[in-house]
């Protein structure tokens, strides 16, 4: 008698085409890491099971649950995490800090940061906390060596050098390696690494509760918050949970003024319908795979048929071995450059994941960033239990608050394309109050721009999925505007 879990024709059709989808690259011969992409095919793929891992959207008495936070005293925390130098670092006119902060005391459960301050005027400028998704993957690895921290990994996998763009130019940065069993973030007890949306967003607000009192000079410091990919998630969950929390006299107040989200997942619908429109518009698909999807696949509902996942499935093996995070950019091979030959920042190595985790693994690096000793990979085996299919509600919910809401978009990603964000921003059905327009920088078009009654849609012109990774230079425009409070200028002087 077969005990396992009974599985619908159609359901099972809808996963076989989605393996196809995460371990094509395998079929083709390309290497391939546990990355966001990887991460989020397999979320994907778990909502066609008997009981997936979703929820319905967000509600006030949802955020309201997650409730109490634990606060921690923090004396003395702030100078131990302070990093003399990482290994291999050029020299820097900024401090930065690396350690441990519980978020629950009984379980031992404690995430990691990276903390980069501002070279000009730290004490002046805003708050940033930047999330990768997945999920379950590491803002540190990703975000911060890879895109838009202060250093990223010479292909030695021994030294660093300096990103020109960092947003610690504008900004003081915290990247948080969350939930726990991401990168050097950890728990003692081994059913935390079973978690989902709703222990991310309280773990990440506790953690905050408790990085405020380590540093408490930046308490009444405008914060906001920022991410990629899955983040589309948390960075909106979080945020709503900080503003039902900052409504309790008796709770720590987190001054949040804004949000910014690069190429978000927010929708399952409007994501998939935007990838496949995408697809088709740039080449990727034929036409009558296109034609089989448009005509089988019902994004309004969600409800699809056999024939909709078989088209589905066969637009996802149409485009070959390339990278989706960015389709006209090459594969890494292994010879993209000498060992020990000098990154160019504006010149993007698709083999950075080998360099980042080569030198994250290093003993004198750990040491360095205060964690114990970790088998660090870029995406934790995390299993996750809940997910909502749509945030819309929640960023609803952002925008009535008169927060700063952006969605930013790299428009060559072709797994969380800009279509797809444009597609989602058009289901809040939210007027436009500033036609669409390019934004220039360096006397180039940067990517283009629209103001709706609460949120900023805005591309960012050659950019890929990791949007800083590709475009530096314009993502730090970008990233200064958002923090400016305007819309993209033709100017000269934004940094």
């Amino acid at each position: 008698m077969n005990t396992g879990c009974y599985m619908q024709p159609s359901k099972m059709i809808h996963i076989s085409y989605l393996l196809l989808l995460v371990f094509s690259p395998y079929l083709l011969g390309f290497p391939v890491a546990s990355n966001q992409i990887n991460n989020l095919n397999k979320l994907i793929k778990s909502r066609g099971s008997e009981s997936p891992p979703y929820a319905d959207a967000w509600t006030e008495q949802d955020v309201s649950n997650l409730s109490p936070a634990q606060i921690i005293p923090q004396q003395g925390s702030q100078q131990a995490d302070k990093i003399d130098s990482l290994p291999g670092q050029p020299q820097v006119d900024f401090d930065h800090y690396a350690g441990y902060v519980t978020v629950d005391q009984h379980a031992g459960r404690a995430l990691f940061y990276y903390f980069a301050e501002s070279p000009h005027n730290s004490s002046t400028k805003p708050l940033v906390l930047w999330l990768n998704g997945g999920p379950g993957c590491s803002s540190f690895g990703y975000g911060a060596m890879e895109e838009l921290g202060p250093f990223r990994v010479n292909s030695d996998g021994k030294t660093l050098y300096r990103n020109d763009y960092a947003w610690n130019n504008v900004a003081n940065v915290i990247f948080l390696e969350s939930p726990a069993g991401v990168g050097f973030s950890y728990s003692n007890t081994s059913s935390d690494y079973t978690t989902g949306d709703k222990r991310t967003a309280k773990d990440s607000y506790t953690f905050l509760l408790n990085w405020l009192e380590r540093f408490p000079q930046y308490k009444n410091r405008s914060f906001y918050i920022t991410g990629e990919s899955y983040a589309g998630h948390y960075v909106p969950q979080l945020a709503a949970l900080i503003l039902s929390e900052n409504k309790k006299t008796n709770q720590t107040i987190i001054n949040l003024s804004g949000i910014a989200i690069g190429n978000a997942w927010v929708d399952d619908n409007t994501s998939l319908e935007g990838m496949y429109d995408y697809y088709w518009t740039h080449a990727l698909n034929s036409d009558e795979t296109n034609a089989g999807i448009t005509k089988n696949c019902d994004y309004d509902t969600g409800n699809f048929s056999d024939t909709c996942y078989r088209y589905q499935g066969q637009g996802d093996g149409e485009y070959g071995g390339i990278d989706i995070y960015n389709i006209y950019a090459p594969q890494c091979n292994g010879i993209t450059q000498t060992p020990g030959s000098p990154g160019s920042v504006n010149n993007f190595d698709p083999c950075s994941d080998f360099y980042v985790d080569t030198y994250l693994n290093r003993a004198e690096v750990q040491e360095a960033l205060h964690v114990r000793n970790t088998s660090w990979s870029h995406c934790g085996g995390v299993g996750w239990t809940d997910s909502p299919t749509t945030i819309l509600p929640t960023i609803s919910q952002l925008i009535a608050s008169g927060i700063s809401v952006w969605i930013y978009s790299g428009d060559i990603d072709g797994r969380v394309p800009v279509t797809s964000s444009r597609y989602s921003i058009n289901r809040l059905k939210l007027p436009v109050e500033t036609a669409w327009r390019p934004w220039y920088y360096n006397e180039e078009v940067g990517g283009y721009v629209v103001g709706y009654k609460g949120v900023v849609l805005t591309t960012v012109r050659g950019a890929g999925h990791t949007v800083p990774s590709y475009q530096p230079e314009r993502a730090l425009v970008m990233i200064s505007s958002f923090l400016l409070g305007s819309f993209l200028q033709l100017q000269q002087n934004i940094l």
